[in-house]
């Protein structure tokens, strides 16, 4: 059967936003109370919500072999170690699907990654995939062409990591780097490590949360989604953005999700997509989040995932020692799906998977650095990385470039 049918899509998207706030309501056992002050941090850009806790941040562009433009942000050291000039590990962060860097630093400081990283001695960069918020440039095309959104996972791995690591690993003088990959941004990860040897080399450890490389098993209602028909789904999502971007819909939404009660309402969008466990989320900081996600990607990049057959990279061709954490509660990266990953990764060095962890836990959990950071610290510790020398001035005054 043909589906033939024409969409307002640009549309579409809050509508379905509409229908998941709808059901949190319905839901929801507390009544409509006051508004709560909104949090200024919820219209910040990555610099600012890293400044605004105190801590020194830089911004750099990324100009990728096909002329993406990449913004990427940087921690170059933590308001516990300031005045420390020695050469500092390299970690870098790397946001999931339709996330972006800010992920990374939107917690309380002492609930960050990207903080905790920076107090522990490291040298924190951010990572931001092509079509986020903060990578919609090219050098010859604007994102209002087709042309820009022809992309998937599959060119963020090709070029965007590279692209990102090497800038990283040069402008420090570092020979490797820790890389952290969160969802979407551990598959670009096992994607490029597998089928790029050399870049392998610079990594000292590959961080893997809540890895998805398939989603045989995801029982997320946004899985679902891409269980329609091929054609019926190309119609639905169009050939450019997926959830086109509109920072005035998102300021309505922030605005509407700062109110007590509709605080748990807007979570359910969360936990509808990622799995419940609405006891280890900040609630008071949802529509921190709300303004920033989805934080953009394209519609051919959500087609690919869509694939029944996952694209035929070899994970066993990865010569990079690899921790992975998992949940047990994930909708996206289910156990299922993670157990058939881990015997393929050839140097598995650790596994946790978190029983009552969903989706969301990795990034935003309360109890997240006890469960995960701290351990990623010790791994750290356990596993230096080669330094060119320890009294070298430490880099500290960037400017975008």
């Amino acid at each position: 059967m043909d589906y033939c049918i024409k969409l307002p899509r640009n549309r579409m998207w809050p509508f379905i936003v509409a229908v998941y706030l709808f059901q949190g309501l319905v839901d929801s056992k507390e009544p409509i109370r006051t508004k709560r002050a909104m949090d200024p941090e919820a219209f910040m850009n990555i610099h600012e919500l890293i400044t605004h806790k105190g801590y020194p941040s830089e911004e750099h562009k990324v100009v990728t072999e096909d002329g993406y433009i990449l913004s990427i942000n940087r921690i170059p050291f933590g308001v516990k170690n300031q005045g420390n000039t020695v050469l500092r590990p390299v970690v870098f962060l790397q946001h999931g699907l339709l996330g972006d860097g800010s992920h990374w630093v939107t917690n309380m400081a002492h609930n960050s990654l990207g903080f905790i990283l920076a107090d522990a001695g490291y040298d924190v960069w951010i990572g931001n995939s092509r079509g986020n918020t903060w990578s919609r440039s090219h050098k010859n095309l604007s994102a209002s062409q087709e042309e820009f959104w022809s992309f998937s996972f599959d060119e963020m791995a090709k070029y965007d990591l590279p692209a990102m690591l090497n800038f990283i690993l040069q402008k420090t003088g570092q020979q490797q780097l820790y890389y952290v990959g969160y969802s979407q941004g551990a598959a670009i990860a096992f994607i490029a490590f597998s089928t790029m040897p050399e870049l392998a080399q610079r990594i000292k450890l590959f961080f893997a949360l809540a890895p998805v490389t398939r989603i045989k098993y995801a029982r997320s209602p946004a899985i679902k989604l891409l269980s329609l028909p091929d054609r019926l789904l190309r119609g639905l999502l169009g050939k450019k953005e997926f959830f086109p971007h509109n920072r005035y819909f998102k300021k309505i939404i922030s605005v509407f999700c700062s109110r007590q009660l509709l605080t748990s309402i807007c979570g359910n969008v969360f936990f509808l997509l990622s799995g419940y466990n609405i006891e280890n989320i900040n609630m008071s900081r949802v529509h921190v989040y709300i303004a920033r996600t989805p934080a953009g990607t394209s519609a051919q990049n959500i087609l690919h995932w869509s694939q029944f057959t996952p694209p035929l990279y070899k994970v066993e061709d990865m010569n990079v020692p690899t921790a992975v954490w998992s949940g047990g509660k994930d909708l996206l990266s289910d156990p299922n799906d993670v157990a058939i990953l881990l015997p393929q990764i050839k140097k598995l060095v650790f596994h946790k998977s978190v029983p009552e962890w969903a989706h969301v836990d990795f990034i935003w959990g309360l109890d997240a650095p006890q469960h995960m950071y701290n351990e990623m610290l010790e791994l750290m510790r356990q596993n230096p990385a080669n330094m060119p020398g320890l009294s070298k001035e430490f880099p500290t005054t960037g400017k975008t470039c």
